[in-house]
């Protein structure tokens, strides 16, 4: 009977390689990507569709959410728990490998690759707090670490495995050539926890109220953000931006736009329940109309508001 492992899916080149690493040593790949307020799955649905192997996704976005609120093992440099989201969603892959009996699981982690959370103690951390002792490969550096219950059992043949190591990815980039992988992504996260702009909007609004929900954190990826007395004020850059902030409107909010001119859709949110303040809407209403420029210092704005 043909093996079969699920390897931990980001869409980026290391995890796309240890991917391709299992599938041309005959391992049935199935990739396993989750999605949350802070990253989606779209890169790495692509790269499984181009590898040619089985994709599941999986939506974890309340447990990462309130996971990032409070880490255990501390941020990195923006406001990306890497160890405990890694913990997160390998305990969550090992419940899927024993309910439908996979052989083990796999990472493109790359020993020494980055320094929060692949380094070795980070490494035999994340493995033993997943509980995954022995049956958590990382094909690209499992001839650096200790050996794995795959490679012991001969489920892998260990000749095919690598042995890369540090912040270079020069060997990941030959490996991709040979197999013709042109199509990987730049190396640029993905995840928009490790954006310093990002993390730093994120902490202030954990500062500011920290039971803030999914649709708070959305929110925090698109438009200007001010607060006012702790009212939060989100002015659209774009007309995406503008579609994805009334997406967010949840009860409470207020929605401002121009009726006369066009412009950002405007939206404002107190996080304490007191309801949203006169001063704070023409707070917005300024906002409103100073960043669309086809309105700014005119004298007759009118504004269509939806409470």
């Amino acid at each position: 009977m043909k093996r079969k492992a699920l390897v931990l899916m980001s869409g980026g080149l290391d995890s796309i390689l240890a991917a391709k690493i299992l599938k041309e040593s005959g391992i049935k790949v199935v990739a396993l990507c989750f999605k949350s307020c802070f990253f989606s799955d779209a890169k790495a649905k692509f790269a499984a569709k181009k590898l040619g192997v089985i994709f599941k996704s999986s939506d974890f976005s309340k447990e990462h959410l309130e996971m990032t609120k409070n880490p255990k093992h501390g941020y990195g440099s923006a406001a990306n728990p890497c160890i405990d989201c890694h913990i997160l969603m390998l305990k969550k892959a090992k419940e899927i490998m024993e309910k439908e009996k996979f052989d083990f699981i796999a990472t493109g982690e790359v020993l020494g690759e980055r320094p929060m959370s692949q380094n070795k103690k980070a490494l035999d951390l994340i493995e033993k707090k997943s509980g995954l002792f022995g049956y958590l490969l990382r094909p690209l550096s499992a001839r650096v670490l200790e050996k794995t219950i795959p490679e012991k059992d001969g489920i892998i043949d260990e000749g095919k495995l690598f042995d890369i190591s540090g912040r270079s990815r020069k060997k990941q980039m030959v490996l991709a050539k040979k197999w013709k992988i042109d199509w990987y992504p730049a190396p640029s996260g993905g995840c928009l926890l490790t954006e310093k702009d990002f993390g730093k909007r994120l902490k202030e609004l954990s500062s500011i109220n920290p039971d803030f929900n999914e649709k708070d954190a959305r929110l925090l990826a698109f438009g200007r953000h001010f607060w006012f007395n702790k009212i939060k004020i989100i002015v659209g850059r774009r007309e995406d931006e503008n579609r994805e902030i009334k997406k967010l409107k949840q009860k409470g909010d207020v929605l401002i736009e121009m009726k006369n001119y066009s412009g950002p859709t405007t939206l404002v949110r107190d996080h304490f329940g007191k309801g949203v303040t006169k001063e704070a809407l023409e707070k917005a209403k300024f906002f409103t109309s100073f960043y669309s420029t086809k309105a700014r210092e005119k004298k007759d704005l009118r504004f269509k508001i939806d409470f």
